[in-house]
């Protein structure tokens, strides 16, 4: 009797420490998991920050782990993203919104700061957007590429109708033919811009001069929700390694600019790199822009609105 009297209160006490035990260890597994994130990238400026802050140790230093998946292809990663293999991914406003407008449960979490540039050849006589009148222009249609050129052509007073479009998807062969002259401009990002003006092709405009920001972060609303944690140290991560790459020489990203970015060595000492800025929300005039062009080309329905697409709550006022 006295044996079942003593041998009571040790077995709940045994109870009350394995639950307590099996409580802390779903903990354990759910902060684990909650700091977790899978992102992907394309060899983009806008990496530029994520490169440094994994290569860096930064995101350790916030207890985030964050895997990275490189895309060499648009359609890759957006298949990617659409099937929830990563959680997020850099992408501009026009392929956002058309996933968005497609029935993708998505947010924009916040802008970024890489931009496009008109170019023209080295042997080119065009010196101004209304010089392209008539002129062969390559394009990717109804993506940014074409934005771009279509926006900069309107801010010239010069309709975008009186340029010849030519259909090329691929950034490296739109390069190469505005370099051969085979096409007398195109609209490119870096590191393509800063190739292309070593070997003497110009820029006419580039889309910051003209007030434009088109590119931005993307995560699925699931991980929005569920990953909350993670994406407000992915954010103070990030932040932190704009701050380092303000206060450091370009040469401590050398190997990033080279084996991330896709600048030839020779070239890293004459990059520019974008005014990176901590994180910041999509302004509401960039994502009406891109959401009106859309419109007008029937791409997206036309009740179509950017309400309730970018999502403020990682984003420090």
């Amino acid at each position: 009797m006295t044996r079942q009297f003593w041998g009571l209160p040790i077995l709940l006490i045994l109870l009350i420490t394995a639950c307590k035990q099996a409580s802390n260890k779903q903990e354990t597994t759910d902060t684990k998991s909650a700091l977790e994130l899978n992102v992907g990238v394309m060899s983009s400026m806008d990496f530029v920050p994520l490169a440094v802050a994994k290569e860096k140790g930064i995101f350790d230093r916030h207890h985030i782990n964050v895997a990275i998946q490189k895309f060499y292809s648009a359609n890759e990663r957006d298949a990617a993203f659409q099937s929830g293999i990563i959680d997020g991914t850099v992408i501009d406003y026009t392929g956002a919104v058309l996933q968005k407008a497609g029935g993708v449960d998505l947010k924009i979490t916040s802008a970024c700061n890489a931009t496009f540039c008109i170019m023209v050849g080295p042997d080119s006589n065009i010196s101004q957007l209304s010089d392209l009148k008539g002129k062969k222009v390559a394009v990717s249609r109804n993506t940014v590429i074409d934005f771009c050129i279509e926006a900069a052509l309107n801010s010239a007073q010069t309709s975008p109708e009186s340029i010849e479009k030519q259909e090329i998807n691929k950034i490296p062969i739109r390069f190469e033919m505005m370099m051969k002259g085979e096409s007398d401009a195109t609209a490119l990002p870096d590191p393509f811009i800063t190739m292309a003006q070593s070997k003497g092709a110009r820029s006419i405009v580039c889309m910051q001069d003209l007030d434009y920001v088109l590119t931005g972060f993307m995560f699925k609303t699931e991980a929005v929700n569920q990953k909350s944690e993670a994406l407000k140290a992915f954010y103070l991560a990030y932040n932190e390694a704009v701050e380092y790459i303000h206060t450091h020489p370009l040469d401590d990203i050398r190997s990033i600019l080279v084996n991330e970015i896709g600048f030839p060595e020779a070239l890293v000492d004459s990059v520019k790199l974008p005014d990176y800025t901590p994180a910041r929300m999509p302004r509401e005039k960039d994502l009406n822009a891109t959401v009106e062009w859309l419109k007008q080309k029937d791409l997206i329905p036309s009740d179509f609105s950017a309400e309730g697409l970018a999502d403020n709550r990682f984003i420090q006022p």
